[in-house]
């Protein structure tokens, strides 16, 4: 029973780093309507820029956090306005196509930059808290509340703000939302930037729990669809749900099977949903 907890509380963070990954791809899908596959690429350049705050611009950990986070969205942004922004007119496969150019030009610049070895955020190793037969890491608990806070204030802002409202409008119905009047570009600027966002947070995140690697991103990115669609893709309350129960899964897994199939429980989520509900738990595109 002990070790059955041990591997719920691991899958409980591992599900919402997933989560906060998948959010960004149905953001993007919902809006833009293609899958954009220079996600796990963006998570490993937010994780990178984090690194690149505390140890050249010496600062703590936090405001690196912080910073990586920024310089991410704003680079998602940039990319949109060189690249996506001319190419939407040819196509969802084309974007996609597009997507998968862009991440192999981020991850070789992340390998020119910082090299491809392994790397470590240089924070304090503090011992676990044990209660009973169960440990958990301050980081593990600073990993789930933190994520907490970031889609509780998602939600607040889709639900509550202009511009959230808008996002919404725009993502059930895009041709309707242009002749009412919502600023669509302005729409597109804030995707972006709440994806890249909250791609670079999944991506310190997971870096702060194993260690920086330029396929950092590239190795969860089937995780992270796989949450998405199995949560409902464009849905961002079934990303948070997907990511969750993919991660408890992937984890659980490990009690009959060797850790490296974890990547097979994502797929053969994929599988069943395809198969069984298309739409997703909660229902998506």
């Amino acid at each position: 029973m002990g070790e059955i907890l041990q591997l719920l509380v691991y899958g409980l963070v591992t599900g919402g780093i997933y989560a906060l990954g998948a959010i960004g791809v149905s953001l993007v899908f919902a809006i833009l309507r293609f899958a954009h596959f220079a996600h796990g690429d963006l998570m490993t350049v937010g994780a990178y820029l984090a690194l690149f705050g505390i140890t050249t611009l010496g600062l703590p950990l936090m405001p690196a956090f912080a910073l990586g986070a920024l310089l991410t969205a704003l680079l998602t942004v940039a990319v949109d306005r060189l690249l996506y922004r001319r190419l939407r007119r040819n196509g969802a496969v084309v974007l996609l196509v597009s997507s998968f150019g862009v991440a192999l030009i981020l991850r070789s610049l992340v390998q020119l930059v910082w090299g491809p070895e392994n790397l470590v955020y240089g924070t304090a190793i503090v011992p676990p808290w044990r209660l009973g037969e169960l440990r958990i890491r301050p980081v593990h608990l600073a990993i789930l509340v933190t994520g907490v806070v970031l889609v509780t204030a998602l939600h607040l802002f889709l639900t509550r703000s202009r511009i959230g409202k808008a996002m919404r409008a725009m993502a059930d119905d895009p041709d309707l939302a242009r002749i009412a009047g919502i600023p669509t570009e302005r729409v597109v600027v804030w995707t972006w930037l709440l994806a890249g966002g909250l791609a670079a947070t999944a991506g310190m995140f997971l870096a702060l729990d194993t260690r920086l690697n330029p396929l950092l991103g590239w190795n969860v990115l089937l995780p992270v669809f796989a949450a998405a669609l199995v949560g409902g893709i464009g849905n961002v309350h079934g990303a948070v749900v997907g990511g969750l129960v993919l991660g408890v899964a992937s984890e659980l897994s490990t009690a009959v099977l060797p850790a490296v199939y974890k990547p097979a429980v994502a797929f053969a989520a994929i599988v069943a949903v395809l198969v069984w509900r298309p739409r997703g738990l909660l229902g998506g595109r």
